[in-house]
């Protein structure tokens, strides 16, 4: 039987979701909630901002991935190119200014 769309986790069924970057669908709870703000990607680490949302795995590979794949642009359905500095520097473990 094919799995409709959760993922028996920890014995219950967890939702899943697909990393823009490397295109593995995986339990929702493992992957960080990213958000578009003027433009800039940042990680919405409470789940509460506003708008499209897309999925990446906390790492810099990950990341490395989506930016060569233009996965980006076309997650948040907008055209060209967007700054992912806030978001890399969020996985980078630096301090940043929403």
């Amino acid at each position: 039987m094919r799995p409709s769309g959760k993922l028996e986790y920890g014995g219950q069924a967890a939702p899943l979701r697909t990393c823009v970057g490397c295109r593995v669908r995986t339990a929702k709870s493992e992957l960080l909630h990213l958000v578009l703000v003027e433009g800039h990607v940042v990680p919405d680490l409470h789940g509460r901002l506003p708008g499209r949302g897309a999925s990446l795995h906390p790492d810099l590979g990950c990341l490395e991935l989506a930016e060569r794949r233009r996965a980006f642009p076309r997650a948040f359905r907008v055209p060209g190119p967007l700054d992912v500095s806030r978001l890399r520097a969020h996985l980078e473990g630096e301090p940043h200014v929403m």
